[in-house]
């Protein structure tokens, strides 16, 4: 297909003028007669069937992303010799056509577009996507400054630009282009972090890093040989610069590494700030519930106990003496159909989750209204102290699915191909099936965020979208009538629940046993979770306060402040390593054990030995810590 001006793509996208013209394409702004909107519609001519199966993969993998800072990918088609990329349509100029208009950028200017592109690149790295072309022709801004990365996934299937080496062929710009790469080795999230500093140089200083050069593989040489210049116009920006362009890819920080460094150089404007964080588009704020949420491995979730006769009197026995469930464990209660009552409001502003410590993340689920989906039971102790589930089972008892609702105190994120319903006080978002998973979030009316994450675990299982939106459903008619339900009773005195994660570490101990100094932690919802950051953005420490059955298959055992722990090298990425230290155990009414422990992560470019001694020794100061703590409150 020759594009031009009226044709229709794919039935229902009207081309309308061209935007756009480079080596990997035209793009022209279209109109969506389906959705009655306008898209971006880019056009590209791949040499080979294997060159169009691999854009038609970097395109979903485009599709899977939602953030503000990213064009998002809509839509992909192609025909005998054309793929067609439908894409956000962003009224915008390239950061490479601004420079070019208007000149070098002021620091502080460059620094804010930076920290929203490497925001961008924290959320897109944590689903696994590497950009692999950031360059100033990639980042739009708007004339409100808002900086979106643009050609998420698609350049590596369709690379503007090719410099055959010694070492072979460079894909991508070569004044960009992180040393590693143009030395043969494949790019990963380092390289991106590169690139962007190569970007954000060239914009303050008017060339690459790699100096000026009139042929491209003049850079590839200086690339292959460290040379960098230093930068003489940066201001602000030469530290956090400096950082991002580290010629070893294991010292540079990664994403969100960079983004902490870039924000406090150079905070995006209040007005940026508030634009994001308007409810339509993602906010710019701390990133340690999107970014630095730590991958958890998938752990054995125990079948529940039969509830028999017998174990019904023993919950009554123990109700009688005046144990209420939560000082015996009410986190730890399994439920079924019917003994637990329906969902009911809590007192307070509809739509809100107010305070942490009180909210009851199961009272926005009812496990007797999913029972269309098959045998459902509530799990209120499963995973962190801020979640609830419903496990969707067989009659046999096997597992089918699980409808995870968690509680989340950044504001919910929200780009524009995201559908979202407004419900009295809430917004609903509505994200598109990712495998055998849908998410829903909930704008809640204090800037907080609820998350409802369904997950098929098993064949057979009910269809993700539709539970997800069951689920959803019921915690947004509890949110439309009130505020989120409070707990019942209050939590055991020896529980973690009561503890704050902050508190068990100082940026002293930390830099005495890590050797960094770090930063004002970042704290997650309820003060369960703690985030330290180092100054130069490569290396942090996370205490997260967890539940599980057991912690046998969490890595390999090892005595930490004379408790038995485990250890797992490499869990969080190549740079990291985990240490689980149980805190207490107990028996629940229904005799499932319950272990509370204290999952601490240390993240730094060392060998895993160095990693996982230091991850231990912050470990036993927790223990410690928390040993005085509970003396303290007795």
């Amino acid at each position: 297909m020759t594009p031009e001006a009226g044709i229709k793509v794919a039935g229902r996208y009207l081309l309308q003028e061209t935007i756009g013209k480079g080596g990997m394409g035209v793009v022209w702004r279209a109109w969506d007669e389906r959705l009655e909107r306008q898209v971006a519609v880019k056009f590209a001519h791949p040499d080979d069937d294997r060159s169009t199966q691999q854009l038609m993969k970097e395109a979903r993998n485009a599709g899977r992303l939602h953030h503000a800072n990213i064009v998002g990918v809509f839509d992909y088609d192609h025909d005998a010799d054309t793929c067609w990329i439908v894409m956000e349509y962003v009224p915008a100029q390239s950061l490479a056509q601004i420079v070019h208009e208007r000149g070098l950028l002021p620091p502080q200017e460059a620094g804010a577009i930076g920290s929203q592109i490497a925001a961008a690149l924290a959320k897109s790295h944590s689903a696994g996507v590497v950009h692999g072309d950031v360059t100033p022709e990639n980042i739009l801004v708007t004339d409100e400054g808002i900086a979106r990365l643009t050609d998420f996934g698609i350049s590596r299937a369709l690379w503007s630009e090719a410099t055959r080496t010694t070492t072979g062929v460079v894909r991508g710009k070569p004044r960009y282009l992180a040393p590693e790469l143009v030395r043969g080795k494949r790019g990963d999230e380092k390289s991106d972090v590169f690139s962007l500093g190569a970007t954000l140089y060239a914009a303050v200083e008017g060339q690459s890093p790699y100096g000026q050069a009139e042929h491209p593989m003049a850079y590839v040489a200086r690339a292959i040989e460290g040379h960098l210049e230093p930068a003489v116009r940066a201001g602000l920006l030469t530290g956090p610069l400096a950082t991002l362009l580290k010629l070893e890819p294991r010292n540079r920080p990664d994403a969100t590494g960079a983004y902490e460094l870039l924000t406090r150089a150079a905070p995006p404007p209040p007005e940026i700030t508030a634009k994001l964080n308007d409810g339509r588009t993602l906010p710019i704020g701390p990133l340690l519930s999107v970014t630095r949420r730590l991958p958890r491995v998938v752990r054995r979730r125990r079948r529940a106990l039969a509830i028999t006769s017998g174990a019904l009197v023993a919950a009554a026995a123990i109700a009688a003496a005046g144990l209420h469930p939560w000082t015996a464990g009410e986190d730890s209660r399994t439920y079924t159909d019917g003994a637990k009552p329906s969902a009911t409001a809590g007192a307070g502003r509809a739509g809100t989750i107010g305070d942490a410590a009180t909210a009851a993340p199961c009272g926005l689920l009812d496990a007797a209204s999913l029972s269309r989906f098959g045998e459902t039971r509530l799990d209120p102790a499963y995973g962190e102290f801020n979640r609830c589930d419903v496990v969707v089972e067989t009659r046999n008892g096997d597992e089918l699915a699980d409808l995870e609702l968690a509680f989340d105190k950044a504001p919910a994120q929200f780009g524009g191909d995201v559908p979202t319903r407004r419900v009295g006080n809430v917004t609903v978002g509505s994200y598109a099936r990712d495998g055998d998973e849908c998410e829903r979030h909930i704008a809640t009316a204090d800037h907080e965020q609820v998350v409802i994450v369904a997950k098929r675990r098993a064949a057979g299982a009910p269809e993700p979208c539709e539970l997800a939106d069951a689920g959803t459903d019921v915690a947004v008619g509890v949110l439309d009538r009130g505020a989120v339900p409070r707990r019942s009773s209050p939590v055991a005195a020896a529980s973690l629940a009561r503890r704050d994660a902050c508190s068990l570490l100082d940026a002293s101990a930390i830099e005495k046993a890590a050797g960094v100094e770090t930063q004002h932690p970042e704290r997650g919802f309820g003060n369960w979770q703690c985030g330290w950051s180092s100054s130069t953005g490569d290396a942090g420490v996370d205490v997260l306060f967890n539940r599980d059955n057991e912690l046998s298959d969490n890595g390999k055992p090892a005595r930490v402040a004379g408790r038995k722990s485990y250890v797992s090298p490499g869990e969080s990425g190549d740079d990291s390593c985990v240490v689980r230290t149980p805190h207490r155990t107990y028996t629940t009414a229904v005799g499932d054990d319950i272990v509370e422990f204290v999952e601490l992560t240390v993240s730094a470019p060392q060998s895993a030995g160095r990693l996982c001694d230091t991850a231990k020794k912050l470990s036993a100061t927790v223990v410690q810590n928390l040993a005085e703590q509970l003396s303290e409150s007795k």
